[in-house]
This record gives structure tokens, sequence and C-alpha cells, in this order.
């Protein structure tokens, strides 16, 4: 793909825009707070700089993880404050620095990939995980689809353990993750979810990036393995 300004190329600045332009028409249609478009916006520079292997998408990501778990503690989904605070604020910091240690002389990230025992191990750790807490989930009075619910969150901590230590394989997690993420908000749509179809096309955009994602680390894995 042609570069267009630096190391972007026209595809991704593209993408980038249009990303944007759906974070700002969320924003709008929910009548979110600035805050809560804060949020979104970082979330969205997260995930595309990730898929760049872009160092600053951990300074994003950090900033959006602390902000959702604001937003998810004033709204009584203590859960996710747990998830985000406990987990994945410290994997941000973890994260940062092992890719900053982590670059190729040229300050590219210095991309990997499993091993098929490797790729096997992470298999049987999502389906597992995913069973036992959907198993779990599934005695809570009032939990909407348990395993799918288990799934995503299985899947999320997995996908991040994987991009923590640079594989490109997370982002194969990612695929699986936002495929079900989608299927979860369609079920909800259906039941009468009124944040349903947009979080189905924020879902969907997410998906998008994971698979372009992919496609740009396995090149980068291909070249350090060279």
């Amino acid at each position: 793909m042609k570069k267009v300004t630096g190391s972007w190329n026209l595809f991704e600045i593209t993408w980038l825009v249009l990303f944007t332009s759906i974070a700002v028409g969320f924003t709008v249609i929910s009548k979110d707070s600035l805050f809560g478009f804060t949020v979104f916006i970082t979330g969205v520079l997260c995930v595309v700089l990730a898929a760049k292997g872009n160092l600053m998408s951990y300074v994003f990501g950090m900033y959006n993880t602390v902000g959702y778990a604001y937003l998810a503690y004033i709204n009584g989904l203590f859960g996710e404050v747990m998830l985000n605070l406990l987990f994945f604020v410290p994997m941000n910091v973890i994260g940062f620095y092992m890719w900053k240690n982590n670059r190729q002389e040229d300050g590219k990230l210095a991309m990997r990939q499993l091993e098929i025992r490797g790729l096997l191990l992470v298999g049987m750790v999502c389906v597992i995980g995913c069973l036992l807490l959907g198993f779990g989930l599934s005695f809570i009075s009032g939990q909407n689809s348990p395993y799918i619910d288990a799934a995503t969150t299985v899947l999320s901590i997995v996908a991040t353990f994987l991009m923590v230590r640079r594989f490109k394989e997370q982002w194969l997690v990612y695929i699986v993750l936002n495929l079900f993420t989608v299927l979860l908000w369609a079920i909800r749509t259906l039941e009468g979810s009124g944040e349903g179809l947009m979080m189905i096309v924020m879902w969907s955009a997410y998906l998008i990036n994971a698979i372009y994602g992919y496609y740009i680390w396995n090149k980068g894995a291909k070249e350090v393995a060279v």
C-alpha cells in the first residue's frame, strides 16, 4: 500500500477518519457527554494504533481503560470496573514497556508468531475458560446470554496477553471476540435493547480493524522471522 504521510498509507488514514466519524456519530445520536466521547475516541485510536504496532496505542489505551472504568462505576457495572482497573490497567503498563523494549533497528515493533503447540494451547484455554465461566454466569439471576458473555470476557483477556507478548495471533482471537460481541448485541437488539444497533456498528468496525491488524502483523512476523 502506498505511503501518504510518514508510516501511514491512504487506507489507514481513511480508516482512521471513518472510525473517528463513527465515534462522533455515536456521541451525537446518544447525546453522550464530552468525557464519554473522549473515552470512545481513545478506544478508537488505541485499536487503530495497535494494528500498526504503534507504542502510543498503550498511552491512549490507558486513558480509555481508566475512563471506561469510571463510566462503568457510575452505571453500577462493578464487574467491569474490577476487570479494567485490576487487569487492563496493569497490562497497559506491562505492554508499554514490553513493546518499548522490543523494537527493531528501524524502530518497528518486533512481531512474533506462535508455534502450532502454542496455538493449540491458546485454543484449549479459550474453550475451557469460556465453558467454565459461562456455566458460572448461568447461575446468576438476570444474566443474559451467559456463554456468549463469558466468551467475550475470556477472549478479551487471552487476546490482551497475546498482545503484550507481541504475538500476531492476538488478532485471530480479537476477530472471534468481535464476532461473538456482534452476535451478543444482535441478540440484545432483538430483545429490545435501544443501544443494540449502535453497538453492532461499533463492534463491526472493531472486527474490520482486527482483520486489518492480522494482515499487518502477519507480514511483520514474517519479516522478523527472515
